[in-house]
C-alpha cells in the first residue's frame, strides 16, 4: 500500500475578495481546484468539482477511472449552470492524486485539466510534473513563445480546456515514480503565479515540516504580491507498493483494441476482396486509384474549408450581452458563423476601451478561452466601479 502524509492551506490572497479555490486531502486522494465564474460561480465550481470527484473515485480505482471520475465532475457542473442561469459560464481546473492497482500492487496516478500544477520534489530538486491548458503554454509547446515569453504573456491566464466549458473532455493522466521521502506539491496558480519553482525547491523541500511548508508557501505569495487566490496540498510518501519506471506512460495517450478487433479486420478485409472480384471491367486497377484519389481531394477540400470556417470562436454583442460566436466574424463562403454561448455578462459593463474591441469583435481559440476572457472584461470592469458603503 502507498501511503503519505499530507498538509493543506487555501488563502483568499491580497486583492480578491471571495476564496474560489477548493482543496482536499485524505489517505486516498488530495486534489486541487480553482474555480472561475462571476456571481460566486467559480466558488460553487470548485467545491463541486472536489466532492463529487471524490464520491465518483472507487474504493480501487484504475487510472483509466480518473478521467471518468472528471466526465462526472464535468456534467455536475453543467447541470448545475442549467438549473441555475446566474451561474451559466462558471467552469474550474482540477489536479489531483490517487493510489491506482498497479501491476501486483499500488501506484500513485495523476490527473490533471486546467493550470493548476502537480510537482515533484526529491533530494532539494523540483519537476513540474502537469502541463498547463492554458494558450500561451500551448503556443510554448508549439514553438510560437518561449518559456520565459510565456510566463509573463497576456494570454497565459485564457485556458483551452477546463471542467464545465465543454460536454466531453479528456485531462492529462500519468503513474508517478515516487520512492519514500519523496515530496508532491499539488497547486493553484495563485501560488505559482507569485512563487518561482527555485522558491518552491526551497521552501516546499525537507527537512521542512509540511505544515511549515505550506505556511512559508502561502506566506510568500501573499509577499509577492498575492494577486489571485492561493491553494497548497504538501504530500510526503511514506510507503511504496510497487516501483514504477523512471519513464511512466500517460495512459490517456495509449489506446488498446481487444481482440475481437483482429476478426472484425480479417471479415472487413475478405468483403473488399469480394467486390474487387464483383467490379465491371472498365474499371481497371488505374482508374479505380484516380477515382478514389480525386474524391479524397474533393472531400479534403471541404473538410479543410469547414475546418478553416468552424475552427475560431469570437466575442460579440447579443442583444446587450456579451456572447460567443464560432467561426468568421462575416462569415465565410457559405459558412456562417454561429451564436454558441450566450454569458451572464452585460455589453454596457465594460470598460470604454473593451466595449469598442467587443464591437470589432474578439478572436480567441476556443470556447473556454472566449468565456474566460469576457470573464476578465467583467471582472476589470468591476474594479473601476465606486464601491458603495454599506
Amino acid at each position: 500500500m502507498t501511503t503519505w502524509r499530507c498538509a493543506t492551506a487555501t488563502n483568499v490572497g491580497l486583492v480578491r475578495e471571495a476564496n474560489e479555490d477548493a482543496v482536499a486531502a485524505t489517505d486516498r486522494m488530495v486534489v486541487v481546484a480553482d474555480g472561475m465564474g462571476g456571481h460566486a460561480a467559480g466558488e460553487v465550481a470548485s467545491e463541486l468539482a472536489v466532492s463529487v470527484f471524490a464520491r465518483a473515485i472507487t474504493s480501487e480505482p484504475s487510472v483509466a477511472e480518473l478521467n471518468t471520475a472528471l466526465h462526472v465532475v464535468n456534467q455536475a457542473i453543467l447541470d448545475d449552470a442549467l438549473a441555475h442561469p446566474e451561474r451559466a459560464g462558471m467552469g474550474t481546473t482540477l489536479t489531483a492524486i490517487v493510489p491506482v492497482s498497479y501491476e501486483d500492487g499500488e501506484a500513485l496516478a495523476w490527473v490533471n485539466i486546467g493550470d493548476s500544477r502537480l510537482y515533484q520534489l526529491r533530494d532539494g530538486a523540483i519537476r513540474q510534473v502537469t502541463e498547463d491548458h492554458s494558450v500561451a503554454e500551448e503556443w510554448v509547446r508549439e514553438g510560437r513563445i518561449s518559456k520565459e515569453e510565456a510566463a509573463v504573456h497576456p494570454r497565459r491566464h485564457q485556458l483551452t480546456r477546463v471542467l464545465g466549458m465543454a460536454d466531453a473532455l479528456d485531462g492529462d493522466t500519468g503513474v508517478l515514480s515516487v520512492k519514500v521521502g519523496d515530496r508532491l506539491l499539488l497547486c493553484s496558480d495563485g501560488l505559482t503565479n507569485e512563487v518561482s519553482d527555485t522558491e518552491l525547491a526551497e521552501l516546499a523541500s525537507s527537512p521542512i515540516g509540511l505544515d511549515d511548508a505550506v505556511a512559508s508557501l502561502v506566506a510568500r505569495a501573499c509577499a509577492n504580491g498575492g494577486h489571485d487566490n492561493i491553494t497548497v496540498a504538501l504530500l510526503e510518501v511514506e510507503s511504496v507498493s510497487v516501483a514504477v519506471p523512471e519513464i511512466a506512460v500517460t495512459p490517456s495517450s495509449v489506446r488498446t483494441f481487444p481482440a475481437s478487433r483482429a476478426h472484425a479486420s480479417d471479415t472487413g478485409e475478405t468483403v473488399m476482396r469480394r467486390r474487387r472480384r464483383n467490379l465491371p471491367r472498365w474499371m481497371t486497377l488505374r482508374t479505380g486509384i484516380f477515382a478514389s484519389a480525386m474524391a479524397g481531394l474533393v472531400a479534403a477540400v471541404f473538410v479543410i474549408l469547414g475546418w478553416f470556417a468552424s475552427a475560431s470562436f469570437y466575442l460579440g454583442d447579443a442583444n446587450g450581452s456579451i456572447a460567443v460566436y464560432q467561426g468568421q466574424p462575416d462569415g465565410f463562403l457559405w459558412y456562417h458563423p454561429k451564436e454558441v454561448f450566450v454569458t451572464s455578462f452585460k455589453s454596457s459593463e465594460l470598460r470604454p476601451g473593451d466595449a469598442r474591441e467587443l464591437k470589432k469583435h474578439i478572436a480567441e481559440s476556443s470556447l473556454s478561452a472566449a468565456i474566460r476572457h469576457a470573464d476578465n472584461m467583467h471582472s476589470a470592469w468591476l474594479t473601476t466601479q465606486p464601491t458603495v458603503a454599506p
